[in-house]
């Protein structure tokens, strides 16, 4: 199955494009090549981006207390597992504790690296990175294996707590709904939410069925189209055949 995620406030948006950065940095991190630490530290620049959204510590810190007191009132609960509910609340406390202890702007010490944020000026031009405009840049990746990857994890180092806790916010958030079948007459599917509020729904299809989901929603409906996938047609075109798909609600 193919998982199709599709977030209805900004809050979600941001955590889930935290998520997928995190994880490709992480990946070219942990090459070997010059060109995949460049893709990582280029990434990184991106977290950063993101990340500086004022009010995104604070965000965090909220839903992760919400989510300890929701917790909380499952205790002595005796079809809650007890250490697997400690162990919930746990890592929520740790991961609250390591954002309480982020200070000053998110990604400063980035920002106060005159040297990395030359980089990131030149990297949004295009071909802006060749040799001859940053000659320290191409040293510094013709530098040996670990003293790169070593670079690399001290600046995403600081970042990590932003990673953890929007990991533990999105499992908790994904595994709040449960998915149900449904099937899309023609490519086409409406439902009527009655108002049901909905932070984001998972929409799942067989990796052999060839279809894009597009999905648009309010409060009270919530659309999706089926669409074929591009093979150099100047624009989308629907299906005609019956798409069957989970649909999963999820909200924390």
């Amino acid at each position: 199955m193919i998982t199709y995620e599709y977030p209805f406030n900004e809050r979600i948006r941001t955590l889930l494009r935290l998520e997928d950065l995190f994880e490709k940095t992480a990946y070219f991190a942990r090459m070997d090549g010059q060109q995949e630490h460049h893709t990582a530290l280029v990434t990184l620049f991106e977290i950063l981006e993101v990340a500086g959204r004022a009010d995104l510590k604070m965000d965090l810190i909220q839903e992760l207390e919400r989510q300890r007191q929701t917790l909380l009132a499952f205790r002595n609960n005796p079809e809650i597992s007890e250490e697997a509910l400690s162990g919930a609340l746990y890592e929520i406390e740790q991961s609250s504790a390591a954002l309480l202890a982020m200070t000053g702007k998110i990604g400063q010490y980035l920002r106060d690296n005159d040297w990395l944020m030359g980089i990131k000026s030149r990297a949004a031009i295009p071909g802006g990175v060749c040799e001859f405009d940053l000659p320290s840049y191409h040293w510094w990746l013709h530098r040996d294996l670990a003293t790169r990857q070593a670079a690399l994890a001290g600046w995403t180092k600081p970042l990590l707590p932003l990673r953890d806790a929007a990991a533990i916010v999105l499992r908790l958030l994904r595994s709040s709904g449960r998915p149900k079948s449904h099937a899309a007459s023609k490519g086409q599917f409406q439902l009527n939410l009655g108002g049901t509020a909905a932070q984001m729904v998972r929409v799942m299809v067989a990796a052999g069925e060839p279809v894009i989901p597009e999905v648009s929603a309010n409060k009270y409906f919530l659309n999706i189209r089926f669409t074929k996938p591009p093979a150099g047609e100047i624009k989308a075109r629907g299906v005609e055949h019956d798409v069957a798909f989970d649909l999963t609600f999820c909200n924390l």
